[in-house]
Protein backbone atom coordinates (compact mmCIF):
# COMPACT_ATOMS: atom_id res chain seq x y z
CA UNK A 1 0.00 0.00 0.00
CA UNK A 2 1.42 3.48 -0.82
CA UNK A 3 1.10 4.88 3.19
CA UNK A 4 4.22 7.29 4.30
CA UNK A 5 4.04 6.61 8.42
CA UNK A 6 2.90 9.30 10.21
CA UNK A 7 1.09 11.39 7.79
CA UNK A 8 -1.84 8.70 7.13
CA UNK A 9 -2.12 6.85 10.24
CA UNK A 10 -4.59 5.50 12.51
CA UNK A 11 -8.72 4.33 11.43
CA UNK A 12 -8.90 6.95 8.80
CA UNK A 13 -5.71 5.63 6.90
CA UNK A 14 -6.80 1.95 7.09
CA UNK A 15 -10.20 2.94 5.52
CA UNK A 16 -8.28 5.21 2.61
CA UNK A 17 -6.03 2.66 2.28
CA UNK A 18 -8.64 -0.07 1.37
CA UNK A 19 -11.00 2.38 -0.42
CA UNK A 20 -7.52 2.99 -2.82
CA UNK A 21 -6.96 -0.35 -3.16
CA UNK A 22 -10.18 -1.01 -4.45
CA UNK A 23 -9.87 1.93 -6.89
CA UNK A 24 -6.56 0.84 -8.39
CA UNK A 25 -7.82 -2.70 -8.84
CA UNK A 26 -10.75 -1.27 -10.38
CA UNK A 27 -8.76 1.60 -12.12
CA UNK A 28 -11.07 4.11 -11.08
CA UNK A 29 -8.51 6.19 -9.03
CA UNK A 30 -9.77 9.62 -10.69
CA UNK A 31 -13.11 8.67 -10.41
CA UNK A 32 -13.15 7.53 -6.81
CA UNK A 33 -11.81 11.16 -6.36
CA UNK A 34 -14.35 13.10 -8.05
CA UNK A 35 -17.10 11.21 -6.42
CA UNK A 36 -15.14 11.87 -2.96
CA UNK A 37 -14.98 15.62 -3.84
CA UNK A 38 -18.27 15.56 -4.50
CA UNK A 39 -19.47 13.98 -1.00
CA UNK A 40 -17.29 16.64 0.89
CA UNK A 41 -18.93 19.85 -1.41
CA UNK A 42 -22.38 18.11 -0.05
CA UNK A 43 -21.04 17.62 3.61
CA UNK A 44 -19.48 21.67 3.53
CA UNK A 45 -23.07 22.53 2.11
CA UNK A 46 -24.87 21.47 4.32
CA UNK A 47 -25.64 21.59 8.26
CA UNK A 48 -28.03 18.91 8.57
CA UNK A 49 -25.49 16.51 7.05
CA UNK A 50 -22.65 17.61 9.15
CA UNK A 51 -24.52 16.98 11.89
CA UNK A 52 -25.49 13.37 10.49
CA UNK A 53 -21.90 12.61 10.51
CA UNK A 54 -20.97 13.97 13.33
CA UNK A 55 -23.35 13.04 15.62
CA UNK A 56 -23.06 10.08 17.90
CA UNK A 57 -26.95 10.26 18.44
CA UNK A 58 -28.03 8.68 15.39
CA UNK A 59 -28.03 4.93 15.39
CA UNK A 60 -26.06 2.95 12.49
CA UNK A 61 -29.46 1.71 10.83
CA UNK A 62 -30.53 6.09 10.67
CA UNK A 63 -27.20 7.10 9.54
CA UNK A 64 -26.98 4.07 6.80
CA UNK A 65 -30.29 5.37 5.56
CA UNK A 66 -29.78 8.75 5.95
CA UNK A 67 -26.34 8.70 3.73
CA UNK A 68 -28.15 6.11 1.39
CA UNK A 69 -31.02 8.66 0.68
CA UNK A 70 -27.99 11.66 0.30
CA UNK A 71 -25.64 9.60 -2.03
CA UNK A 72 -28.89 8.12 -3.88
CA UNK A 73 -29.60 11.93 -4.64
CA UNK A 74 -26.38 13.18 -5.60
CA UNK A 75 -25.87 9.80 -7.79
CA UNK A 76 -22.86 8.51 -5.90
CA UNK A 77 -22.65 5.10 -6.95
CA UNK A 78 -20.70 2.72 -6.98
CA UNK A 79 -16.81 2.48 -5.04
CA UNK A 80 -17.22 5.81 -3.30
CA UNK A 81 -21.30 4.98 -2.26
CA UNK A 82 -20.71 1.78 -1.61
CA UNK A 83 -17.98 2.71 0.58
CA UNK A 84 -19.53 5.56 2.68
CA UNK A 85 -22.79 2.64 3.49
CA UNK A 86 -20.08 0.80 5.19
CA UNK A 87 -18.64 3.34 6.79
CA UNK A 88 -22.16 4.09 8.21
CA UNK A 89 -22.80 0.64 8.82
CA UNK A 90 -19.32 0.75 11.16
CA UNK A 91 -20.13 4.19 12.98
CA UNK A 92 -17.28 5.78 11.34
CA UNK A 93 -19.24 8.52 9.52
CA UNK A 94 -17.61 11.14 11.64
CA UNK A 95 -13.55 10.40 10.30
CA UNK A 96 -15.55 10.49 6.69
CA UNK A 97 -13.29 14.16 6.63
CA UNK A 98 -10.05 12.55 7.89
CA UNK A 99 -11.07 9.66 5.48
CA UNK A 100 -11.19 11.56 2.34
CA UNK A 101 -7.84 13.56 2.88
CA UNK A 102 -5.90 10.46 3.52
CA UNK A 103 -7.38 9.06 0.24
CA UNK A 104 -6.25 12.31 -1.65
CA UNK A 105 -2.59 11.76 0.10
CA UNK A 106 -2.40 8.15 -0.94
CA UNK A 107 -3.93 9.02 -4.69
CA UNK A 108 -1.06 11.91 -5.46
CA UNK A 109 1.75 9.86 -3.52
CA UNK A 110 1.03 6.75 -6.02
CA UNK A 111 1.16 9.36 -8.82
CA UNK A 112 4.61 10.58 -7.69
CA UNK A 113 2.89 14.12 -6.46
CA UNK A 114 3.04 15.33 -2.83
CA UNK A 115 0.27 17.31 -1.33
CA UNK A 116 0.32 20.48 0.60
CA UNK A 117 -2.69 21.62 2.34
CA UNK A 118 -3.20 25.40 1.89
CA UNK A 119 -5.25 27.99 4.65
CA UNK A 120 -5.80 31.47 2.56
CA UNK A 121 -7.53 34.26 3.77
CA UNK A 122 -9.62 34.51 1.07
CA UNK A 123 -10.03 31.74 -2.23
CA UNK A 124 -6.94 31.80 -4.09
CA UNK A 125 -8.06 31.99 -8.21
CA UNK A 126 -6.42 30.19 -10.97
CA UNK A 127 -3.22 31.78 -11.39
CA UNK A 128 -2.42 32.56 -7.90
CA UNK A 129 -2.83 28.49 -7.59
CA UNK A 130 -0.99 27.75 -10.25
CA UNK A 131 1.66 30.06 -9.04
CA UNK A 132 1.76 28.51 -5.19
CA UNK A 133 1.99 24.96 -7.19
CA UNK A 134 5.45 25.88 -8.95
CA UNK A 135 6.71 27.11 -6.20
CA UNK A 136 6.11 24.08 -4.09
CA UNK A 137 6.80 22.01 -6.96
CA UNK A 138 10.69 23.88 -6.40
CA UNK A 139 10.78 23.23 -2.38
CA UNK A 140 9.01 19.66 -2.98
CA UNK A 141 11.09 18.67 -6.25
CA UNK A 142 8.17 16.86 -7.42
CA UNK A 143 4.60 18.01 -8.74
CA UNK A 144 2.12 19.36 -5.49
CA UNK A 145 -1.39 18.88 -5.57
CA UNK A 146 -2.86 21.48 -3.14
CA UNK A 147 -5.73 21.40 -0.95
CA UNK A 148 -7.04 24.95 -0.53
CA UNK A 149 -9.42 25.81 2.29
CA UNK A 150 -10.29 29.60 3.23
CA UNK A 151 -10.11 31.22 6.68
CA UNK A 152 -10.82 34.76 6.82
CA UNK A 153 -9.15 34.51 10.48
CA UNK A 154 -5.95 34.57 9.30
CA UNK A 155 -6.22 38.33 7.75
CA UNK A 156 -3.78 37.78 5.01
CA UNK A 157 -1.15 35.40 3.90
CA UNK A 158 -1.10 31.57 3.37
CA UNK A 159 -0.18 28.97 6.04
CA UNK A 160 1.01 26.00 3.81
CA UNK A 161 1.25 22.17 5.23
CA UNK A 162 3.38 19.69 2.62
CA UNK A 163 4.58 16.66 4.74
CA UNK A 164 5.75 17.13 8.55
CA UNK A 165 6.79 21.01 7.57
CA UNK A 166 4.41 24.42 8.20
CA UNK A 167 5.02 27.55 6.76
CA UNK A 168 3.02 30.56 8.25
CA UNK A 169 3.30 33.68 6.32
CA UNK A 170 -0.24 34.94 7.54
CA UNK A 171 -0.85 38.04 8.71
CA UNK A 172 -2.49 37.15 12.02
CA UNK A 173 0.64 35.11 12.96
CA UNK A 174 2.91 38.47 12.31
CA UNK A 175 0.77 40.58 14.17
CA UNK A 176 0.92 37.97 17.15
CA UNK A 177 5.08 37.83 16.72
CA UNK A 178 5.19 41.49 16.53
CA UNK A 179 2.81 42.11 20.32
CA UNK A 180 4.99 39.33 21.80
CA UNK A 181 8.30 41.49 20.19
CA UNK A 182 6.66 44.90 21.58
CA UNK A 183 5.96 43.31 25.30
CA UNK A 184 9.31 41.86 25.67
CA UNK A 185 10.94 45.66 24.50
CA UNK A 186 8.02 47.23 27.01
Amino acid sequence: MAQSGSMISGMAGRYAGSLFELAKEAKAISTVEADLDRFEKLLAGSDDLQRLVESPVFSADDQLKAISAVLDKAKITGLVGNFLRVVAKNRRLFAVPQMIRAFRHIAAEDRGETTADVTAAHALNATQEKELKAALKAVAGKDVSINVSVDPSILGGLVVKMGSRQIDTSLKTKLNSLKLALKEVG
